[in-house]
């Protein structure tokens, strides 16, 4: 079955996104590497790379209106969890989580209507950081990766053109672990959050109110305590 994508698979990158963006010429292209040598997460912060990872970028026009597009970064964490499959949950914004640990995070970047979204996703990590985990005891191969880069692709760009009113906010409040814990934020926030906003914001009640946060606008979320 035709893909509704260039394939690219590289060795070792600096980073998907750039080889994606840079590749991009009108038609979606999803770029896969081995490894990446400057991976990196929605606050900047180096993406440490497991022994055997997704490291992917799908760079393409969803013709959503500009001010949709912060949405796209919710709708590949759901095409995330769909990839991932099983028990898999995800935590706003970004991260994808397994038994308790964060497997996989997503990473999105818009400049006018064109979207480079990456994936990272931990399918074998022997020695892994704190709080960080795989979704394989052993090592997979490589075409565990490949799978996973392309259904994750096939499933965003299929959410993308259900347009920015019917990608699937519903049914990532049902995935998302952040609803319904008390939380912080940088610099000085707290509060419980009970819901996700028609725009991809973190809804948390505060006091006798409540008040949005948006993933680009607030410092890091956790939970309290």
């Amino acid at each position: 079955m035709a893909t509704p994508y260039d394939l690219v698979q590289l060795g070792t990158v600096a980073t998907t996104q750039h080889e994606a963006r840079r590749r991009y010429a009108g038609g979606p292209v999803l770029v896969t590497a081995e490894r990446q040598t400057a991976g990196r997460g929605r606050t900047g912060n180096s993406w440490e790379h497991a022994a055997r990872a997704v490291a992917a970028s799908l760079a393409f026009e969803p013709g959503w209106p500009v001010e949709s597009l912060p949405v796209i970064a919710l709708v590949a964490g759901l095409a995330a969890r769909d990839a991932v499959g099983g028990d898999a949950a995800l935590k706003w914004p970004n991260d994808v989580m397994a038994e308790g640990r964060k497997v996989g995070g997503v990473l999105v970047e818009a400049d006018g209507g064109l979207v480079v979204a990456g994936l990272g996703v931990n399918l074998w990590w022997p020695d892994p950081l704190d709080g960080a985990g795989a979704l394989f005891p052993s090592d997979p191969g490589p075409e565990a990766a490949d799978w996973m880069a392309e259904h994750w692709a096939n499933r965003l760009l299929e959410r993308a053109a259900a347009g920015p009113g019917d990608w699937g906010r519903r049914e990532y409040a049902e995935r998302c672990l952040t609803l319904g814990t008390e939380v912080t934020w940088e610099p000085d926030g707290s509060g419980t959050a009970v819901g996700i906003d028609p725009g991809g914001g973190l809804v948390v009640a505060v006091g006798d109110g409540e008040t949005v946060l948006r993933s680009g606008e607030v410092g890091r979320v956790r939970p309290a305590g």
